[in-house]
């Protein structure tokens, strides 16, 4: 996997190169946006880190504006020193795929990569993702379950595929927030409950057996129970 960090932090920088090279990747490191600009419209990716406050010529931020304007569709991990909730919601809708805030732990950022990276490849090869009698078609976004369409709205198709890909684990409250809604803090509201009951009552109520499971005090599973 060939990732491209652009990181005017030399120490950064380095650190990422060491951990990410150390557990496979291929870095490759650039320390200005203008550089990075260049590097990511002229050759393949699978990933670009990018630092939101980059120097002189060209901001983070910027350069990945004028990479989605060139319909470059590679996957961005913004890292930044501003955590204010505009500035995270700022990055995303700009273009950002996901947002980490400096300081920042590296098994935190290698999950943030490793989820990016299989979610971009999976979209790509335009593949389905099944479950018992549930299959979601990553290219069309269509839902059925033992061949009955199913409409889902935006939000609910990532939550669904988010716990499709998360089978038969427990996935929590914070991973939700963080890998479908984006807010890398708890907000204090009932969304992802509402949330939650709206695709049960899609993806279950009419169909056996019962696929999504809340487990009392950890978060949510879909899977068979029993299997």
């Amino acid at each position: 996997m060939r990732v491209l960090v652009i990181e005017d932090d030399a120490d950064t920088a380095s650190s990422l190169r060491k951990e990410l090279g150390d557990r496979g990747y291929a870095v490759v490191h650039v320390a200005d946006g203008v550089a990075g600009l260049q590097a990511a419209r002229e050759e393949r990716w699978d990933l670009l880190i990018v630092d939101r406050m980059l120097g002189a010529g060209l901001d983070g931020l910027s350069m990945v504006v004028s990479l989605r304007a060139c319909g470059v569709k590679t996957p961005v991990l913004i890292l930044s020193a501003l955590a204010s909730l505009d500035e995270r919601v700022r990055g995303l809708r700009d273009g950002g795929d996901d947002y980490l805030t400096k300081p920042f732990a590296f098994p935190e950022l290698l999950a943030r990569v490793q989820a990016l990276i299989r979610r971009s490849v999976l979209s790509e090869q335009g593949g389905e993702l099944c479950i018992a009698d549930l299959k979601l078609d990553l290219r069309t976004r269509r839902v059925e379950r033992n061949g009955q369409f199913i409409m889902l709205q935006p939000r609910e198709f990532s939550l669904l595929e988010y716990l499709v890909r998360h089978h038969g684990q427990v996935v929590t409250r914070a991973m939700l927030l963080g890998d479908v809604w984006g807010f890398h803090f708890d907000p204090k509201t009932n969304v992802i409950d509402v949330q939650i009951s709206r695709l049960r009552n899609k993806i279950d109520k009419d169909f056996s057996p019962a696929l999504l499971h809340t487990v009392r005090g950890s978060g949510y599973m879909l899977g068979v129970l029993g299997e």
